[in-house]
C-alpha cells in the first residue's frame, strides 16, 4: 500500500537514510504484519519509526523503538556520515534525542522510546515480538549480538526485517549480510527483498 502523502512528506523531512522504496517497502509489509508488540533497533532521528508508528497505529500494534542516541561508528567526526548538525555544542556528542522528539510526539499513542545501548535492553526484555527491524550499529559484533539478542523473542510467524543488506562489500558493509545469513542458518525464510531491505519470517511450525 503506498504512503498517505502527508506521511510521506513528513518522513522525507525527517533526517535519515531510509531511500524512498524501501521505506514504501517497510511500510508494506508492517501493514501486514500481526497486531502485537513491535520492536526496532536503531532509531536515529525517526524516519523509520514514522513509518513503523503509523503502520503500527492502522494495525492495532505497539512499537518500541530503541538507540542511545550518540549515532553509529559511521556517524562520528571523521566519518562518511557525520553529520555536525546533529552534535549537541554542549556536549561535543552526537546527539539525536532531541531531533527524534517530534516524531515521538506524534506517536505517542503507539511508540514507546527506550534510550539505552541494546546490550543494557537484551538484559530485560523478554516480550515476544511479532515484528522486528534490525537497523541499529552496524559492526560486526553488535549487529550480531542485536540479533541473537531480539530475535530469539519472535513468534512463529513473525517478521524479521534487516535493513542495509550489502551482499558485495563494493557496496557497503558487511555485518547486515551476515546477519540475514545467521538468520537463515537458524531456519528464518526470506520471503522479499527490496534493495538494501530483507524480509524474513519465523516458520509456522
Amino acid at each position: 500500500m503506498p504512503i498517505p502523502p502527508e506521511l510521506a512528506e513528513t518522513v522525507a523531512a525527517t533526517t535519515g537514510f531510509m531511500p524512498v522504496d524501501e521505506g514504501e517497502a517497510l511500510y508494506d509489509v508492517a501493514l501486514r504484519a500481526r497486531p502485537g508488540a513491535w520492536l526496532e533497533i536503531g532509531t536515529y532521528c525517526g524516519k523509520s519509526t514514522l513509518l513503523l508508528g503509523s503502520a503500527a497505529r492502522a494495525r492495532g500494534a505497539r512499537l518500541v523503538t530503541v538507540d542511545h542516541h550518540h549515532g553509529s561508528e559511521e556517524n562520528q567526526p571523521g566519518w562518511e556520515w557525520h553529520d555536525r548538525a546533529l552534535v549537541d555544542p554542549r556536549s561535543g556528542l552526537l546527539d539525536t534525542l532531541p531531533h527524534f522528539r517530534p516524531v515521538l510526539d506524534a506517536l505517542a499513542d503507539v511508540c514507546s522510546a527506550v534510550v539505552a545501548r541494546t546490550e543494557v535492553v537484551a538484559g530485560w526484555w523478554n516480550s515476544p515480538i511479532e515484528l522486528l527491524f534490525l537497523d541499529g550499529n552496524h559492526t560486526e559484533k553488535t549487529a550480531q549480538h542485536d540479533y541473537r539478542a531480539f530475535a530469539r523473542h519472535l513468534v512463529p510467524g513473525g517478521v524479521l526485517l534487516v535493513h542495509d543488506v550489502f551482499p558485495d562489500p563494493a557496496d557497503g558493509g558487511q555485518a547486515p549480510w551476515h546477519v540475514v545469513q545467521s538468520a537463515l542458518a537458524d531456519g528464518f525464510v526470506e520471503v522479499e527483498q527490496h534493495g538494501s531491505l530483507r524480509v524474513l519470517s519465523v516458520p509456522v511450525e
